[in-house]
């Protein structure tokens, strides 16, 4: 079974007196443990899509399912509830606070989930940034790390609470290429290791190539042939 599912999903918004189409009916299966990309240029749909699968929008028309259950008249205490447990979120300006530490930023999120005990809370978050490859800096601030190092600090805060999906949306557009590439392959190491679902959105082909599959829109429409499997990947 799918862990998530579009079925005829639109979604408009009001600019003014105009009336947006982003999205315009979309039909997406996306399997348990894919590592997938979302392709596309500026205004087609990408970060809508991302938005809607993680609950921080609603459709305007269609069923959008997580792990086979419908999301779209979810409370938002329901809502909150499936993001807190079930799916993670990678920002490309990083979100991090900046008063706390790199251990402190990851740790947030798990204080809020009460049933995880203050022993197990500690040994996932330091499993964490040692899989982001920052054991050495617990103690840093965000403003003492780079660009690259604060998005691994993203990457571990998405992952600490073992979420079954993972959505960052242009989690590499304020880094270098080489920076870049770096948190990609960080991620689809993770995605491996831990059999968590990334779906991610991108400009740049060379993250593309990294994708076990590309989803391309272009004004709110998947491309005919723009779900594919990706058989150049390493």
């Amino acid at each position: 079974m799918a862990i998530v599912e579009l079925e005829r999903v639109t979604k408009d918004y009001a600019l003014g007196q105009t009336k947006v189409h982003a999205l315009r009916g979309i039909d997406l299966q996306i399997e348990e443990g894919e590592f997938i990309s979302v392709a596309g240029a500026s205004g087609s749909g990408k970060s809508t899509l991302l938005n809607l699968i993680g609950g921080l929008d609603s459709p305007t028309s269609g069923v959008i399912r997580i792990n086979g259950a419908p999301i779209n008249h979810l409370r938002e205490s329901q809502l909150n509830r499936l993001r807190l447990q079930t799916i993670g979120f990678i920002f490309q300006s990083f979100n991090l606070i900046p008063v706390l530490n790199v251990y402190e930023n990851v740790e947030l999120p798990l204080l809020i989930m009460k049933e995880v005990s203050p022993q197990e809370r500690k040994e996932r978050v330091n499993h964490f940034i040692a899989a982001v490859g920052l054991s050495g800096q617990v103690k840093q601030k965000p403003y003492e790390l780079s660009g690259g190092q604060r998005q691994r600090v993203a990457v571990a805060r998405a992952l600490v609470t073992k979420p079954r999906i993972v959505l960052a949306d242009e989690p590499t557009a304020n880094l270098d290429s080489k920076t870049g590439l770096e948190i990609i392959d960080l991620m689809h190491r993770i995605n491996r290791s831990e059999e968590t679902t990334f779906i991610f959105s991108t400009h740049d082909a060379k993250i593309m190539q990294r994708a076990d599959r590309v989803i391309y829109l272009e004004d709110g429409l998947i491309k005919p042939d723009g779900s594919g499997r990706n058989e150049d990947r390493p």
